[in-house]
This record gives structure tokens, C-alpha cells and sequence, in this order.
């Protein structure tokens, strides 16, 4: 189901962005239509539609010559980042992120971004929405704004990459305090929490990783593409490559804090084990001397002897004192 559309025109002799009005009973895709038809050459249409349906963007895609392919990838999200050329019109999908506090969970969603001669087109789904961003810095950018529609595809990479870029902090932090815990003398099993967030940094890692591919051929000067744009790409590509990086020196990083903290759970156990046996040692020396006195022969030593039965309370007592003094002393109790 759609959420909305929303159009504005970028007009370069002004530095303006001109807002078409999409609260009509069609969602604005009639007058969205009637204005593209009309741009003029230093004009060009970004048009931003959040979840729309197949009929809703096929119009749309009809008068814009979008791949039926494009609009079906458009439509069903789900898509790996990555980057395809249909005729005259690139399309680029893109994985949104954003770092749930409450559930230390990491949420994905996707952007399709395609771009033509004259227009920049949005499809968004998932809760993350950088086009709202992105519209807001390329507002008080005109410079960039006047590069043309691939300013709106370097203007929402920029703020998905952002978003990227602070959610490996948050997840950094989260690994910290896990760090924290597994070394420190508190018995406590964070099996589950550590292998939750390893969960959480390789959707995260799928997100980002393809993503870097994507983005490294337009950070080289292309012939279709105003030249100026080259310095903005590669700083978006040089801050996905770091966060990149973050993110697979997490994943190394808690595959070793796991291995760490089952060594340690395993140590526990050994312990455990090593206190359980020698407590069954003490505990087997008046066994043993009752279990002999308890054999009901009819002839056996000591029996009428009258000291017999302190004796073999003594015996006991210190075989049992022994064993338990000799543990101690190792460290076994």
C-alpha cells in the first residue's frame, strides 16, 4: 500500500525547488505528469514515492520509460544492492539501516533510486526514509543541486552511508559492554546475547558490503555525468569503505569474544567438575570404612573391640580432613 508521493522541480536560474502539489484523489500522479511533460532544459523532476503499489507506479514508469524489470524490483524490494542500466536509465538499489536501541536489533529496509535525463525517481521501503534528508541538504546546496539528477542519487547515498556510519557506533558500543561482561569474574552465560548481535552485524554486513562495489565506479569521472560530481562520490565511497571495514572487524571480533566466552563457560564446567570430584573423594573415605564395617561377616577384626567404633570414626574424620586440606591447598574447593 502507498504511504504518498511527493514531486519538486529543481530549477537552476532560481536555486529554487518548485513543490507539486500530490494531495489529489490519484495521489498527484496526474499533475506530477502534466508538470514533467512541460520541464524545461534547466529543469529536472525528483519524484519520491514511499511503498507503491504495481499500478500506482506503472504510470509512472510509462512516461518515464522505466524497464518493466526495474518496476517490478521497485515494487517488490528485496533486492541486493547493486546498479543496472536500462537504456538511459540507471537504476540503484540501496539497503537503509537504522539501529533499534530498545532491541539492539539492526532494521533493513531498501531505496530504489533511478535516474534519467531530466528526472530522479525514489522508491522507498522500510521505516528509514533518507529522502527527507537528502531534499534537505541538497536545498541548502544549490551547487550540487545544479549537477543535475545525479546529485539526488549522491545526495541519498550520502545520508544512507551517514546512517551506516552511526549505526556501527551504536553496534560498537553494544560489543563493548559485551566485551566488558565476558571478561569480567561474574558467572553469568551470554551465549545468546553475543550470538544475538552477531546476528544483527551480519545482516549489517550484508547490507553494507555489496553495497561498496556499487558505489566505486561513480566516484571515476563518467562521460554521461557532470565531471564535478567525482569529489562527491569518492567521499561517500571513502566513508563506506570505513564503515565497511567497522563492520568486519565486529564480525572477526565477536566470533572471537563467543569463542572466548565458551572457553570460559567451558572452564566453569571444568570446575565445577574438578569441586564435584573432589567432594565425592572426601565423601568416599567413610564410605569405603563403613561399607567394609557393614560386609556382616560373622569374624572380622575389631568388632568387639571396645575403642572399634571411635576409631573408625576417627578414620574417617581424618581421611575425609586430608583429602578436603589437599584439595583446598590446589585450588580444587
Amino acid at each position: 500500500m502507498r504511504r504518498g508521493m511527493e514531486c519538486a522541480i529543481y530549477q537552476e536560474l532560481t536555486d529554487e525547488w518548485e513543490q507539486i502539489d500530490c494531495r489529489q484523489e490519484d495521489g498527484g500522479c496526474k499533475a506530477t505528469l502534466a508538470r514533467l511533460a512541460d520541464l524545461r532544459p534547466d529543469e529536472f523532476a525528483w519524484i519520491r514515492m514511499d511503498e507503491p503499489g504495481q499500478e500506482e507506479l506503472q504510470q509512472l514508469a510509462d512516461h518515464l520509460g522505466l524497464h518493466r524489470l526495474a518496476v517490478e524490483d521497485a515494487v517488490h524490494a528485496h533486492q541486493r544492492p547493486k546498479q543496472e542500466r536500462y537504456g538511459d536509465v540507471l537504476a540503484v538499489a540501496v539497503k537503509t539501516l537504522w539501529f533499534v536501541e530498545r532491541t539492539s536489533d539492526v532494521e533493513t529496509g531498501e531505496v530504489m533510486i533511478f535516474l534519467g535525463p531530466s528526472f530522479a525517481l525514489t522508491v522507498r521501503h522500510g521505516a528509514a526514509d533518507p529522502a527527507a534528508e537528502a531534499a534537505r541538504r541538497l536545498a541548502q546546496q544549490p551547487d550540487l543541486a545544479r549537477l543535475g539528477p545525479v546529485s539526488v542519487l549522491h545526495a541519498v547515498t550520502d545520508v544512507v552511508v551517514d546512517a551506516y556510519t552511526q549505526a556501527a557506533a551504536q553496534v560498537r558500543t553494544d560489543l563493548t559492554e559485551l566485551e566488558r561482561c565476558v571478561f569480567s569474574p561474574a558467572r553469568e552465560d551470554l551465549t545468546e546475547q553475543i550470538y544475538s548481535l552477531k546476528r544483527e552485524v551480519v545482516e549489517f554486513r550484508d547490507a553494507i558490503q555489496p553495497l561498496v562495489p556499487v558505489l566505486q565506479p561513480f566516484a571515476t569521472a563518467r562521460q554521461d555525468w557532470p565531471h564535478e560530481v567525482a569529489p562527491y562520490f569518492r567521499d561517500v565511497a571513502d566513508h563506506l569503505t570505513r564503515a565497511d571495514a567497522e563492520v568486519r572487524a565486529m564480525d572477526d571480533l565477536l566470533s572471537s569474544v563467543l569463542d572466548a566466552h565458551l572457553a570460559k563457560v567451558s572452564t566453569w564446567q571444568n570446575d565445577d567438575m574438578r569441586r564435584i570430584s573432589a567432594w565425592a573423594a572426601i565423601f568416599a573415605v567413610p564410605t569405603m570404612v563403613a561399607g567394609i564395617y557393614g560386609m556382616n561377616f560373622a569374624h572380622m577384626p575389631e568388632l568387639d573391640w571396645r575403642y572399634g567404633y571411635p576409631c573408625a570414626l576417627a578414620v574417617m574424620a581424618l581421611g575425609a580432613g586430608f583429602l578436603y586440606r589437599a584439595f583446598r591447598r590446589n585450588g580444587w574447593l
